[in-house]
């Protein structure tokens, strides 16, 4: 039985002067989809056109912020760095480098149940699984062989119709273990803001807080763009400030100023001194795509981009275990290369395919009784809270790697 495999590049920083050449219809096609949609509406189960998704999962964007990074590994710093407080600095600077650009009008897939997402680079290994469909809740572990580092994730997001524009609140749990120090950083995610009027945009808006019980330190972040009238002052696109302090005083230690997007610094309360903990342009731009390790593949070179094509039949990869029928790159394989070749008939059907194996898979299980069960994660529901634990202590090394 053959596989397709479509891997795309993650979007980087040079790739946003494509995504600023909007089409002059965008606007009304969006605002045509919402036409029925009343203020305040949940759009956790609208449906989107291929034309208005990203070529790639809502599961690959969660991973792409553990995996895809070019030049330092800023995770791997957290556990090198030998005081407390330049730990938090260290995870500060990591957390600032999930932040990516996004791209109005365009939104990936929603997972189908059961899908994952597997990735290596370097020594860090990704795994994440949707374990649920509606809601859709997404879980990510990953773990650092070399620095002993283990990332959990537990997410799902509630996107509302405001009108104007469209928030989505992205709920759930985000933790880094620094095992070789004993030391636990839990922190929660920004809103995603879509504006549509009186400017069309898309960006990261809120609060962002992390803290260590174990060291009594903390951090808050602001991401000052949540305000329509900052997209009209240059100074304030993209800017963060924050401060790390210790929890119990709330004394100041560092305070962090800067854009995400571009350079972020920490100044020392005490001493005065500033330094650059972080630029974008040495870890979120010239991001390479992804591969599956030893096998030939297609190039697509489309309007001057390149995706890797695979066509694999089910065997062992050097070694490796083989790619799964339920990674992203595969269950979403044909509707990607729908996308990125403008065959938007192809994506189309595509799509309904992945859709209606989704149900006849659904419709099997209440047939029979049955309900899913995750594969690589233990869940618990409370309520609308949901939490998850990784069945295995580390993630092993995956036949999709992120290349040298």
């Amino acid at each position: 039985m053959k596989k397709h495999v479509m891997l795309v590049k993650p979007f980087s920083l040079e790739d946003e002067k494509d995504s600023e050449n909007t089409p002059p219809n965008l606007i009304q096609r969006i605002l045509s989809l919402f036409k029925n949609v009343r203020p305040g509406s949940d759009l956790t189960n609208f449906q989107l056109p291929p034309q208005m998704n990203l070529a790639r999962s809502q599961l690959q964007c969660y991973g792409e912020i553990v995996y895809s990074f070019d030049g330092h590994d800023l995770l791997g710093e957290c556990s090198r760095r030998d005081k407390p407080i330049e730990r938090m600095k260290a995870m500060v600077t990591w957390y600032i480098s999930t932040l990516r650009p996004l791209i109005f009008g365009l939104a990936p897939y929603n997972p189908v149940i059961g899908e994952t997402h597997h990735v290596s680079n370097g020594h860090i290994n990704v795994l994440a699984e949707q374990i649920s469909h509606h809601p859709p809740v997404s879980a990510l572990h990953a773990t650092h062989e070399k620095e002993n580092v283990d990332v959990l994730l537990c997410q799902y997001f509630t996107p509302k119709f405001r009108g104007a524009y469209v928030d989505v609140e992205v709920k759930g749990k985000r933790v880094v273990k620094l095992l070789n120090h004993k030391e636990t950083y839990e922190m929660n995610q920004p809103k995603l803001l879509m504006t549509f009027l009186p400017a069309m945009g898309a960006h990261w808006a809120g609060k962002i807080v992390i803290k260590c019980p174990e060291t009594g330190l903390g951090a808050e972040l602001q991401l000052l763009s949540d305000s329509f009238l900052s997209r009209f002052t240059g100074n304030n696109k993209r800017a963060i400030k924050g401060k790390i302090f210790e929890s119990s005083s709330r004394k100041q230690l560092y305070e962090i100023s800067g854009h995400w997007d571009r350079t972020v610094t920490a100044k020392n309360t005490k001493t005065g001194q500033l330094e650059v903990i972080y630029k974008a342009s040495e870890n979120i731009a010239k991001l390479k795509t992804p591969i599956v390790e030893n096998l030939q593949v297609t190039v697509i070179n489309f309007l001057g981009r390149l995706f890797v094509l695979f066509d694999i039949r089910n065997s062992v990869i050097s070694g490796l275990q083989e790619v799964s029928e339920s990674e992203s790159a595969v269950v979403w394989g044909e509707v990607s290369e729908g996308i990125v070749t403008n065959n938007w008939e192809k994506a189309r059907e595509a799509k309904r395919d992945v859709e209606e194996k989704q149900r006849e898979s659904l419709r099997k299980r209440k047939a029979s009784g049955q309900s899913w069960i995750p594969k690589h994660f233990s869940v618990a529901r409370t309520g609308k809270d949901w939490d998850c634990v990784p069945l295995q202590p580390t993630v092993p090394r995956a036949p999709i790697v992120v290349p040298l």
